[in-house]
């Protein structure tokens, strides 16, 4: 499989955050690539998957990053989900496994609108999972997920028939 572009650009940091974790840092590439990033991300979706969709969900914190660029880029509103106690009038939460641990996320009450979900990387599945049924209580449509990232060799990872989008993806 031919890789983008853009993962020459990841750094690869053995044994972060805990031993035998491979972290595939993205700040180099966002330092000196961002705009190419955020162009080649927007090419996930169709332009009629764009028109469709009425809000971005960024997952903290990296999620963020992709997500709000993205909202500018196509004119659409930003929503966060958040770690616990950093988000006010939460409507929700939810808790959830990673590949090293645990954690939780929290959400403000929803609209009943069409989203798309963003995150940084793709691991085990655990806080994209949480935020699919996150979104679904607070009364959000998930109609899309992107990630810059999928560690494919720790995931399979489908929620309701619908997997994420990537530009990259690691299978080993």
């Amino acid at each position: 499989m031919s890789q983008h572009p853009l993962a020459q650009y990841l750094d690869a940091v053995p044994d972060f955050p805990k031993q035998g974790i491979l972290f595939q840092d993205i700040s180099p590439l966002l330092k000196t690539h961002f705009k190419e990033t955020i162009d080649a991300m927007s090419g996930l979706f169709t332009e009629a998957e764009w028109a469709e969709v009425d809000y971005l969900v960024g997952i903290e914190s990296r999620g963020f990053i992709f997500a709000s660029a993205l909202a500018y880029k196509h004119d659409k509103g930003f929503i966060k989900v958040r770690k616990p106690g950093k988000l006010p009038n939460v409507h929700s939460s939810m808790e959830y496994g990673l590949e090293y641990g645990s954690d939780k996320l929290e959400m403000q009450k929803g609209d009943g609108k069409k989203v798309f979900l963003f995150d940084d990387l793709v691991a085990t599945g655990g806080s994209l999972q949480a935020t699919m049924k996150l979104c679904e209580k607070v009364g959000y449509e998930v109609i899309g997920i992107g990630c810059l990232v999928d560690l494919k060799a720790l995931n399979s990872f489908e929620y309701n028939g619908m997997k994420a989008r990537s530009l990259i993806q690691f299978d080993d």
